[in-house]
């Protein structure tokens, strides 16, 4: 057995046996010290405070298995957050993330996070990570961190919704269906139900580009905000695409379908914690060129906006050939 296949049977088995605890330990990067770049500078630059060598603090993470061989985009996101987070001033909480996912990762590889710090001034912090692989950047992300502060206050109102206990669970969901992605969604970190029935088989007989779902982790989560704004990144992933999808009659099984997140962009307005319901608003304004945007709005069960996300992915469908 390789060293790839013993790390996938294993995350494999910590996954069925304990998903929430599986995605903490992918979630607890390890420092592994610092390096050193010099960043590009035009030629007529004569700073030469430009042309210095900066450090970056390093870190690194494993990868939750995949059935097809990729890393969850969500996952290196929720990564990106807390290796960001790990090298700013701990008075600051994260407010904004914008990334841009550069090439696919492998999922039975590790990955190394290199964060530069850009800026600490009197009220905000700003750090930028590169997810590494093989040498590669496969994700790149900005970040910014905030001092709490005052000011003024308004949000927009959450949509009406069935209780999530009124709403079929991903077991149900996916009741009787025997294939490696289907087992890959059960046994997920997270409680994920679609109020307008999820899209894993069986298409929508509505063709809307907009859709609810309920989400909170499986159990209790440390009381951490950063890791509980990591874990929001993560879940942010898991189906804003969905709205593009069910406006077509799609779903995720569907022949030809190679969907791929390319940017991603998430705006932390209120504290929050995933490990009680919130309900994540998504639309889609536009598909075109072979791309749709997704739009999200994560609610707490209270009403409370915590988070605005918006994404841009790929979506083909390969024709069938006759």
């Amino acid at each position: 057995m390789t060293d790839a296949d013993e790390l996938s049977a294993i995350g494999v088995e910590q996954a069925e046996q304990d998903p929430v605890g599986s995605l903490l330990e992918v979630l607890d990067l390890k420092p592994v010290g610092t390096a050193s770049f010099r960043p590009e500078t035009a030629p007529e630059a004569e700073d030469e405070a430009d042309l210095s060598e900066r450090t970056l603090d390093v870190f690194v993470g494993r990868s939750q298995v995949t059935p097809h061989g990729r890393a969850f985009g969500g996952q290196v996101l929720a990564q990106s957050v807390i290796a960001a987070g790990r090298s700013t001033p701990q008075d600051r909480q994260i407010h904004s993330l914008h990334a841009y996912f550069v090439r696919p990762g492998d999922s039975t590889h590790p990955i190394r996070f290199a964060v530069e710090n850009l800026r600490d001034g009197n009220s905000f912090s700003v750090r930028r990570v590169h997810a590494m692989q093989y040498g590669n950047t496969i994700l790149s992300a900005t970040l910014s961190f905030q001092r709490p502060a005052d000011g003024l206050d308004h949000q927009a109102e959450m949509p009406s919704a069935p209780d999530p206990e009124r709403v079929w669970t991903t077991e149900q969901e996916l009741q009787g269906i025997d294939h490696p992605s289907a087992h890959h969604w059960r046994r997920r970190a997270l409680d994920v139900r679609n109020v307008e029935g999820a899209l894993y088989i069986h298409p929508s007989r509505q063709r809307s580009a907009h859709q609810m779902v309920w989400m909170k982790s499986l159990r209790e989560l440390p009381d951490d905000p950063l890791l509980h704004a990591a874990v929001f990144a993560y879940a942010s992933d898991y189906s804003l695409l969905e709205s593009v999808l069910r406006r077509h009659g799609l779903v995720w099984s569907s022949p030809g379908l190679r969907p791929a997140s390319l940017d991603h962009a998430m705006w932390f307005h209120r504290p929050g914690r995933i490990d009680d319901w919130v309900l994540y608003e998504q639309e889609s304004p536009s598909a075109s060129g072979g791309r749709g945007l997704g739009l999200g709005k994560l609610f707490g069960v209270d009403g409370t906006l915590i988070c605005s996300v918006a994404q841009e992915g790929m979506v083909r469908v390969k024709p069938r050939p006759e």
